[in-house]
């Protein structure tokens, strides 16, 4: 946890600094919050319980974008040993990000600060935080498709599974594209590359959602992490496939 404390408080700072200043400005602006859940529990021959979530919190203002997001996985396997029932955790990740965006004369185009921070028990690096500056723009729009992207250097530091600390400067880039199919369906990519003199990291979730109601959607998805260096133990990609509810408000 000694990472996080002034992760939050730099990006706490920015983002209520860029608050405070469109306040003088704007004092509504949007604000658009969704969480999403979803749970496995087996029980027979294979018994266990594993829970995905997630929420995001949007504020955008005449001048400002700011975002703050957060998600968590685990999965606990039971088994009986000698007529005992024993637990055993086979995966346990949490991550939380905050970015706060100036938005510039063109339309769609920022520039921003960001920080982020992760642990993950079994993963190549058991515990990271990022924070960097860049710029955001969006290189293709039509009727309903968008394709948004962001590059930036930063500085990353993070322990490896094995104890071994990295830490340096990163170029980072991000890419988010997003189609409409429908009025109730909407397919999304979205992909984040840290790449340092000694590792690439990079982060990618696959999307489709379909609404149920006016607040709450069907999503189903499939996520990858994954490192070009890990320890001997580990393999390079974690992935994830998940069926979540998501409710919007």
């Amino acid at each position: 946890m000694k990472y996080l404390i002034p992760l939050i408080f730099a990006s706490g700072l920015a983002a209520g600094n860029a608050l405070a200043e469109d306040n003088e400005v704007d004092h509504t602006g949007n604000l658009m919050l969704s969480a999403e859940i979803g749970a496995i529990t087996t029980s027979g021959n294979t018994a266990g319980t594993s829970v995905t979530g997630r929420f995001e919190v949007l504020h955008d203002t005449l001048r400002w974008s700011n975002e703050y997001t957060g998600n968590g996985y685990f999965k606990e396997d039971r088994a009986r040993v000698n007529g005992e029932e024993t637990r055993q955790r086979s995966a346990e990740r949490y991550q939380f990000g905050a970015k706060a965006g100036y938005k510039l004369l063109e339309e769609n185009s920022t520039l921003f600060v960001l920080g982020a921070f992760s642990e993950d028990r079994f993963g190549a690096y058991t515990r990271s935080a990022s924070v960097g500056v860049g710029h955001g723009f969006r290189v293709y729009q039509s009727d309903n498709k968008t394709l948004d992207m962001e590059a930036g250097p930063g500085f990353f530091k993070a322990t490896r599974a094995n104890g071994e600390e990295d830490r340096g400067l990163v170029l980072r880039g991000r890419a988010a594209f997003r189609w409409k199919l429908s009025d109730s369906a909407t397919f999304a990519q979205m992909l984040t590359v840290e790449r340092a003199s000694w590792n690439t990291h990079s982060t990618s979730e696959t999307s489709l959602s379909a609404r149920i109601n006016g607040s709450m959607h069907m999503k189903a998805a499939f996520s990858a992490i994954n490192d070009s260096t890990v320890p001997i133990d580990k393999q390079n990609t974690d992935t994830q496939t998940s069926v979540t509810l998501v409710y919007s408000f």
